[in-house]
């Protein structure tokens, strides 16, 4: 505070009580400042030249020769309402997670499409937070991952802005780049780094080296069993191969793998056949974007995937026409003893009102090795904000609070938020995969995931992906249903070759020499 005026000028000012604008009465200096100067610079307009009225003060009135004290108060007045609104301001320039002060964009309402997990149960359970700090309103549609990929394509196709914000498959983003919003520059001009998040999730959510979403569902490859019925989990596949046979001998009315063979749209059946051609060295695509898994060591990783069905026998006999789930299902009723999935079905997997087996039966560990080489295949499913939306400012300050480490953090380790019960495990920041609060809360399962995205990729980021893809998913399907593996790939390269050449993507390459680029420069369309 400003001390030039000696106790005789403040004229006892600091101690004595004043009544403030809400009527009540306090003695606290800084606060009868405040109320003092405020009905000081009030009754200073509304009365005449020379009389400040009643200011509060002991009922105290200047005169025309009080000139010189008035302009000490004023003086002082001044001082000490700058000195009280500076740290006003400040408050209110200091809101977490970057969001931007005064709620600029308050009664705003932002519309939100999502897929079905307890994991967004929880972020959309507490955004009442966001909606304090920001006067933002949010209202969640949540679509069953099955129904997502067409509910997107339809809001690419209808261009109407229904959604602010959209959550997709990785695989999805390169089609529908078009209507999503790259959000470099406001990265840049927040402070916020894609080097929070592991390599493979970053790469997940680029395309064209532009940044097109937050990958805030994201999973490693983990290899789950039961601890009850395998002492040593396995470290390679010839391992389950090994232990497969012992358990149909041991425990002939339990499977011992749990695979999804089904050819379902979504290109599931691809998820671990990946883990067995990098392994080998090999690719999906050449360095000119030609069908790479027609090599021999490809082609050999191949058969040893569809062998675990046709050959050794060791997968349920379903597995052909299972999916993902249905492989869980069998998981968590008892029915397989082991299966190769997302890290995610943990919470499942444990959880007595989806699952019939207790904490102690389940235990996990990493992706088994295939010729000595382990190499996993990871996924994400970012959040855009759509390019079509008329808030998208709204939206991204959503996207910044969505995607807050601390958030990451909270969602895996509180159970319970709003009075419902949350049960997750899923973290994507590097920082929450190595937090020790969060794998104690989740017996270890972060950081084996964080051991197994040391060396993951992820499918190829270019539109005909989709379409390649579904050629690939159905030549395994048909191998795994008996038919000839090499023949089936063979064909499949074909088919692939003609999709990319109808779109220009391999001619073009070929002609100038341009080979695959790397994740972090601009795909060739």
């Amino acid at each position: 505070m400003n001390r030039a005026m000696n106790e005789a000028e403040w004229g006892g000012l600091a101690d004595l009580p004043c009544q403030t604008r809400d009527g009540s009465v306090t003695t606290d200096t800084p606060t009868a400042i405040s109320a003092w100067y405020q009905g000081l610079v009030r009754q200073s307009w509304s009365q005449p030249a020379g009389h400040l009225g009643n200011v509060g003060l002991n009922e105290m009135r200047l005169t025309r020769e009080d000139n010189v004290r008035k302009r000490i108060f004023l003086k002082a007045g001044f001082a000490a309402a700058s000195l009280l609104l500076a740290p006003l301001a400040a408050i209110a320039e200091d809101l977490p997670y970057g969001l931007k002060s005064g709620k600029p964009f308050e009664g705003t309402k932002l519309n939100i499409l999502s897929v079905v997990t307890p994991q967004f149960d929880g972020l959309m359970l507490r955004d009442s937070e966001f909606t304090e700090l920001t006067g933002i309103k949010t209202d969640w549609t949540f679509i069953p991952f099955g129904s997502l990929q067409e509910k997107i394509n339809a809001e690419g196709i209808a261009a109407n802005g229904t959604f602010d914000v959209v959550n997709y498959l990785d695989s999805w983003g390169p089609p529908n780049a078009h209507w999503l919003m790259p959000i470099d520059k406001l990265m840049e001009r927040d402070g916020i780094s894609m080097a929070r998040y592991p390599a493979a999730f970053a790469r997940s959510a680029r395309f064209e080296g532009k940044t097109l979403g937050f990958p805030l569902r994201a999973h490693a490859q983990l290899m789950f069993y039961r601890k009850d019925l395998i002492p040593e989990p396995p470290k390679s596949w010839a391992d389950v191969i090994r232990i497969g046979k012992e358990l149909k001998e041991s425990n002939p009315d339990i499977s011992p793998l749990a695979l999804y063979y089904n050819n379902d749209g979504n290109r599931q059946n691809l998820f671990i056949w990946l883990n067995f051609i990098w392994a080998v060295g090999g690719d999906i695509f050449n360095d000119d974007w030609t069908p790479a898994w027609t090599g021999e060591e490809a082609l050999k990783a191949t058969e040893d995937y569809i062998a675990l069905h046709t050959v050794h026998k060791v997968t349920n006999p379903n597995s052909l026409a299972f999916v993902e789930q249905d492989a869980r299902q069998s998981f968590m009723q008892g029915k397989s003893a082991m299966i190769p999935v997302w890290w995610w079905a943990y919470s499942g997997f444990r959880n007595p009102d989806t699952s019939t087996l207790t904490k102690d039966q389940v235990g996990f560990t990493g992706m088994p090795s295939y010729e000595g080489v382990t190499k996993t295949y990871a996924i994400s499913m970012p959040f855009s904000i759509s390019e079509y939306s008329d808030n998208k400012d709204a939206a991204w300050e959503f996207m910044k609070w969505l995607s807050n480490p601390e958030m990451d953090k909270a969602n895996a380790t509180v159970r319970e938020v709003g009075g419902k019960t949350i049960i997750n495990n899923v973290v994507t920041h590097i920082s929450s995969l190595q937090d020790p609060d969060v794998n104690a809360a989740n017996d270890g399962i972060q950081a084996a995931a964080w051991d197994s995205l040391r060396e993951s990729d992820i499918m190829p980021q270019i539109p005909e992906w989709p379409e390649v893809g579904d050629i690939l998913s159905a030549a395994i399907a048909e191998a795994a249903a008996g038919g000839d593996t090499r023949q089936l790939m063979m064909d499949a390269a074909e088919q692939a070759e003609r999709v990319l050449r109808r779109a220009g993507r391999i001619q073009w390459a070929q002609d100038i020499g341009r080979v695959k680029p790397s994740p972090d420069t601009p795909e060739i369309r």
